[in-house]
């Protein structure tokens, strides 16, 4: 079974930073582009940021952009999203996702076919 796995969230004060991993489990990792969504309650789901399968490039939503960067490690079959001068309105459930994009890089969901079940971060004031 594919499974994609998060771990690393939870509760923490703004201005704090905090590193979310994903390990997947039944791909071919290097195969995919991976990315990392969010979803607050009541919003739909974003796009935070994107990487490609050798972690040649990398993309950004304009709201992370200089506080949050994506990496990935082949080996150990991870995607990591450190999230740094966190504000309360990152709260969300943030989820990765492995994507089959015949490009190098996407940031629409649609183009992600495999989902974790995500991990909760809650940024207090």
């Amino acid at each position: 079974q594919v499974q994609l796995v998060e771990s690393g969230g939870g509760l923490v004060q703004a201005g704090d930073s905090l590193r979310v991993s994903c390990v997947a489990a039944g791909i071919t990792f290097s195969s995919y582009l991976m990315g990392w969504f969010r979803q607050a309650p009541g919003k739909e789901r974003e796009f935070v940021a994107a990487i490609d399968r050798s972690a040649t490039s990398t993309y950004g939503a304009d709201s992370v952009k200089g506080r949050f960067t994506i990496s990935r490690d082949n080996a150990k079959n991870t995607v990591y999203l450190q999230m740094n001068s966190l504000k309360p309105d990152d709260t969300a459930v943030y989820y990765c996702a492995a994507g089959s994009y015949g490009g190098s890089i996407s940031s629409y969901a649609r183009h992600y076919v495999f989902w974790g079940q995500g991990t909760q971060v809650t940024v207090s004031s």
